[in-house]
This record gives structure tokens, C-alpha cells and sequence, in this order.
């Protein structure tokens, strides 16, 4: 059962954690929002949730508008009429696994890092058939200062900055906390998978008390048994790109592969369970990153975004979410990035 300790969440009453996520849950569940609530497992708090938000927003003082990512003038959008109805990149590319994969950032707010990883990984796959793991740790860790728009680890960065640090500087192979000793990568994720909340699961142990402490960046892979060293290791895209409109992002996600996506999560999001989310109760804890793989239409709820998020597949959806689409629910649409190969 969740802890009583009192806890204040900006915007809301002092309220103990487990009245706090029940009062959202019912006033979710009270109307037909389009998305159903639960109390979440994941989560003893929502300032659990707000500890792994770690993205900066557009409005953010320490975001950084790089002009070498502005938008692809020549980009070519699909006429309305090629763009299908639905779209799920994880039936479309099938071969590459990595897009099915939900990964867990643990504690630790480098959600900037899983999303723009996962979307080069993603991208990577799609263009050359190559279906590798790469490393959220190297992001994390070594993706920092003036050419990573002074992202920093645990405590916050950016997944558009993260997309151009690979392109001009790479990023080694790496899959989660589970593959270290097995030698398959280079630089596997350190931070242990963790359950967030109290009693902890069979497959997830509490996490720490405290956030985890950002890796250090060493520039040398973990693993002894892999037999590539950690420079020539690095793997490197082309060019990263913005991109803003529905059907310019539609025609990049079907065409290049899955994008690395911003927005503002709410107290409610982390009760998110199924359905068609939209921000319905609570004040915002953060910006949080995460992977655009697909979108569809519900006969009651609309249009929406298919979502991976990194918080575990024991959050929402088994690991993912729908959002809805066309209005720039949450700012959804308003910071949408992706790599070219």
C-alpha cells in the first residue's frame, strides 16, 4: 500500500500519494474522457512520475534551437489520400525488433535519452535492415555541453540536441540491464530496472529512495567480452531534422521510421491504463520524451498517436499509450525530431 506521508504536488491539494492518484482516477473514470485510469503500480507518488521527466519543453530557459535542425524545406509530404488511416511501424518494419522493445529508464530522468535513442535505433533498422540496439547510456552519459544543448544525464536533457549529437559524434551499441555480461554491446544500460513503487513485483525491485546518479561517461565499452572497441564502435546518422504538421509528420514516421517526441505530462498521465489520453485532471509535473511509432482512429475517442514510453511494460498499455491527434494534445506535436541515414 502506498506510503501516508503527506506529499504536496504544485496545483493540487495536500494530499496523501495513494488519495491523490485514487482522486484522479475517479475523476477520470467518472465521465467518458475516451481513456480509462487505475491506480498505478509503477508509481508510489506522482512526484515519482515528475522525478523521470526529465525533457526540456520548448519554453523550457535551457532549451537550445540548434539552425542546423530547422525543418527540411525539401521534404516531400504524401498527398492526403497516400497517407493511410492507420499506421503501426512495428507491423510495417517487423524485422526490426528494436521498435517493439520497451525499454525502463529507471530511476533516472533521462527520458530525453531513451526517446531520441530509440528513435535512431528505430531509423537506423529501417534504412539499412540492420536490427541493432543502441546504447541509452552512451546518450546519457557522454551527450552533454554546447553540442548537446547542455543536456545533463539523470537531471534533464533534450532529445532533438541528443539527435544531432549522433549524427556529428555517434552512438555505440548497447541493450538494457539485463544483457550486461553477455557481451552482445558495447555499453549495456548500468541502471537496474525497478518497480517504483511498494511492495516491489518478482520481475522489478523497488527502486532507490533517491534518484540514481547519472553514469559516468568513460568513452570505453562495459562489456570485456565484446570484441569492438568503443570508437570504432560509434555509429553515426546524417543529418537530424524537425518536423512540424500533421501530414509532414505522418509521411516521416511511414517513410523513415519512428520520431523522437516532447510533451507536458500531467498528474493524471501516470494513471493512464487505456484508451485515448487527453489531459483531463491535475497540474503539470514535467516534459517528458518518449517514441511516435504509429497512429489510428477510435470510433469514440478519435484520432490518436501510438506511443512507447520508457517507464517498463508494466506501465499502461504493456509500455505504451495512445494520445490524441490533430490537436497538439499536451504539446505532442509541437517538438517532433527524427535522423536521416
Amino acid at each position: 500500500m502506498a506510503s501516508l506521508v503527506t506529499t504536496l504536488i504544485p496545483g493540487l491539494a495536500l494530499l496523501s500519494p495513494a488519495q491523490d492518484f485514487h482522486s484522479l482516477v475517479k475523476t477520470v473514470n467518472s465521465n467518458n474522457n475516451g481513456w480509462v485510469a487505475e491506480v498505478p503500480t509503477r508509481f508510489n507518488s506522482t512526484q515519482d512520475a515528475a522525478n523521470l521527466c526529465g525533457t526540456w519543453l520548448k519554453d523550457h530557459p535551457k532549451y537550445f534551437r540548434n539552425p542546423e535542425r530547422e525543418e527540411d524545406e525539401t521534404f516531400k509530404v504524401l498527398a492526403p489520400e497516400d497517407i493511410p488511416v492507420s499506421f503501426d511501424a512495428r507491423t510495417q518494419w517487423s524485422n526490426c525488433t528494436v521498435i517493439s522493445k520497451v525499454r525502463d529508464q529507471s530511476a533516472c530522468g533521462s527520458c530525453w535519452a531513451f526517446g531520441s535513442t530509440e528513435s535512431f535505433e528505430d531509423r537506423q533498422c529501417v534504412a539499412t535492415g540492420k536490427d541493432i540496439e543502441f546504447s541509452s547510456q552512451d546518450t546519457a552519459a557522454c551527450c552533454k555541453g554546447l553540442f548537446c544543448g547542455f543536456s545533463n544525464g539523470c537531471n534533464g536533457g533534450q532529445p532533438s540536441a541528443a539527435l544531432s549529437w549522433m549524427a556529428s559524434t555517434g552512438v555505440v551499441t548497447g541493450g538494457d540491464f539485463f544483457d550486461i555480461g553477455s557481451g552482445s554491446s558495447c555499453l549495456p544500460y548500468s541502471l537496474k530496472p525497478c518497480a517504483h513503487h511498494v511492495p516491489a513485483t518478482s520481475k522489478y525491485a523497488k527502486c532507490p529512495s533517491s534518484e540514481y546518479p547519472t553514469p559516468t561517461c568513460s568513452k570505453t565499452c562495459s562489456e570485456d567480452k565484446y570484441g569492438t572497441a568503443y570508437s570504432a564502435d560509434k555509429h553515426k546518422g546524417s543529418k537530424a531534422h524537425s518536423y512540424s504538421g500533421i501530414s509532414k509528420i505522418q509521411t516521416a514516421l511511414m517513410t523513415e521510421g519512428p520520431l523522437a517526441v516532447a510533451f507536458s505530462v500531467y498528474a493524471d498521465f501516470p494513471t493512464y491504463k487505456s484508451g485515448v489520453y487527453k489531459h483531463t485532471s491535475g497540474s503539470m509535473l514535467g516534459g517528458h520524451a518518449v517514441e511516435m511509432i504509429g497512429w489510428g482512429t477510435d470510433p469514440t475517442a478519435g484520432d490518436y498517436w501510438i506511443i512507447k514510453n520508457s517507464w517498463n511494460d508494466q506501465w499502461g498499455d504493456e509500455g505504451y499509450f495512445k494520445i490524441a491527434k490533430g490537436t497538439d494534445e499536451c504539446g505532442i506535436e509541437n517538438d517532433v525530431t527524427g535522423i536521416s541515414f
